[in-house]
């Protein structure tokens, strides 16, 4: 059984179609079929149907296709690390992360690295965090930056930062804030922001949130921290974007919780942001499948962080 055969099945079942995946693969679509027939020959089951979807495959298909996945992160792990045992370090990194975190950490440390590494040809994936895991899972990335905690039992994790987690609400006077968070924004309009003190989250029991959608690892966090403090937020509206969130506080709509990072420090447009009584954090983390050749490139590209960022 030849490796392309393998490849040529995985196409189809990631495209469902078998036109696609002959464009993508930049073969003729009859022989495409022809070749995934001779498979099916080779090996004695039919590996796909048609579904409503498009192509699907079968029962027997899909254990085919688990297998073939392994077999070819096999092969180009194998390819991959002989040729780093040889020649050194590669041309060519994938990173993966959410958007949240992605558009603040990763436009110095790219920089960095393409400094010490000027060969280096780095790709940037933006998805949701349970995409991330299932492209880093599938080996689709090299490494990806993740919110912890991570579902996936197959991927390790390195330690990348651990930051603050703050409340972010409108600078006007709502209806639905209590008298404390009253009081902050009060002061804030004489100091411009909080100067002191922190407010429990249970005070916002009764405010309209705004939160990521679904798929984000961080809204998982602020509904279990929601649930910590007893109860279950009334969401209104719902985003892709943290800074959308941001805008839609600071317009009034609602409040929300968001990292550090993403504090807007000079815009005339923003929040105000309040810390939380009892000091929530959220870690970030490295990402990448256990059970894979870590590339000298994704070996490289965490060191340049860690040495730009020393752990105390």
């Amino acid at each position: 059984m030849e490796i392309r055969l393998l490849q040529y099945a995985v196409e189809i079942y990631r495209k469902k179609s078998f036109t696609k995946a002959a464009d993508s693969l930049h073969i003729a679509q009859p022989s495409l079929s022809q070749q995934i027939q001779k498979l099916e020959k080779e090996i004695g089951v039919r590996l796909f149907a048609r579904g409503q979807g498009g192509v699907i495959p079968t029962p027997e298909g899909i254990r085919f296709i688990e297998k073939a996945q392994q077999i070819l992160r096999q092969h180009d792990d194998l390819l991959r690390e002989m040729r780093e045992n040889n020649e050194g370090i590669g041309s060519e990194l994938t990173i993966g992360a959410p958007a949240v975190t992605g558009g603040h950490v990763l436009p110095l440390l790219i920089k960095n690295f393409l400094k010490q590494y000027p060969q280096m040809k780095v790709r940037l994936i933006e998805e949701s965090t349970e995409e991330l895991e299932n492209l880093t899972t599938r080996g689709e990335v090299d490494l990806s930056i993740l919110p912890l905690p991570i579902e996936n039992n197959q991927l390790a994790t390195r330690l990348m930062l651990t930051e603050p987690l703050l409340l972010a609400v409108p600078r006007e006077e709502k209806d639905w804030m209590s008298e404390q968070i009253r009081h902050f924004v009060r002061s804030a309009a004489e100091h411009d922001q909080v100067t002191e003190g922190t407010v429990p989250l249970a005070e916002m029991s009764c405010s309209t949130f705004i939160l990521l959608k679904q798929g984000f690892g961080f809204r998982r966090i602020v509904l279990d921290l929601c649930a910590d403090s007893g109860f279950q937020p009334q969401i209104d509206f719902e985003t892709s974007n943290i800074e959308t969130a941001q805008s839609l506080v600071a317009s009034g709509l609602g409040v929300t919780i968001v990292p550090k990072m993403v504090m807007r420090q000079h815009a005339n447009f923003n929040p105000l942001y309040i810390p939380l009584q009892s000091h929530p954090t959220r870690t970030v983390v490295f990402a990448y499948l256990k059970e894979r050749y870590l590339s000298l490139a994704a070996r490289a590209f965490m060191d340049v962080y860690e040495s730009q960022n020393p752990v105390p």
